[in-house]
């Protein structure tokens, strides 16, 4: 039986930019079996990290799976994508750490999350931490919360 890991916290910054970590770790630990398979490069954070660095995923992910160390993928990520500015990875940070539901369907969205969270602790929503961003959501279901 393969036990699921949680990649690291979105908050973490790699190159001065919250959530590249957590997707370097999600293409290893897919690749490993260790969490689900999906295609994490059409949706969220993903797609939006990987339209914001104008990588390539594929060639991205091919990358990451030759191995090496944060800083070597970062150099990867500036060689072959683009090196954001200080002010583009601190827009970067705060529209990540602090987006919430934006209209009535994500509020929707966002709500099921959180009962899906509730159900997974076996508590009610009411019990759970308070949550108003999509990374609060991430925390949560991952337990760092």
């Amino acid at each position: 039986m393969t036990t699921t890991r949680y990649p690291r916290s979105p908050n973490i910054e790699l190159g001065g930019m919250v959530h590249l970590g957590r997707l370097i770790d999600k293409i290893r630990l897919r690749h490993a079996g260790l969490i689900p398979d999906y295609n994490y490069f059409t949706t969220g954070f993903d797609k939006y990290l990987v339209e914001f660095l104008q990588l390539n995923p594929q060639e991205f992910e091919r990358r990451v799976l030759e191995g090496g160390t944060d800083e070597e993928l970062l150099q990867w990520v500036y060689a072959h994508g683009r090196r954001p500015s200080v002010e583009e990875a601190r827009q970067w940070n705060e529209r990540i750490l602090t987006g919430g539901p934006k209209d009535e369907g994500t509020r929707q969205r966002f709500q099921s999350r959180l009962v899906e969270v509730a159900a997974k602790r076996g508590v009610p929503v009411t019990a759970l931490p308070s949550a108003s961003t999509w990374v609060d959501i991430i925390e949560l279901d991952e337990g760092r919360m």
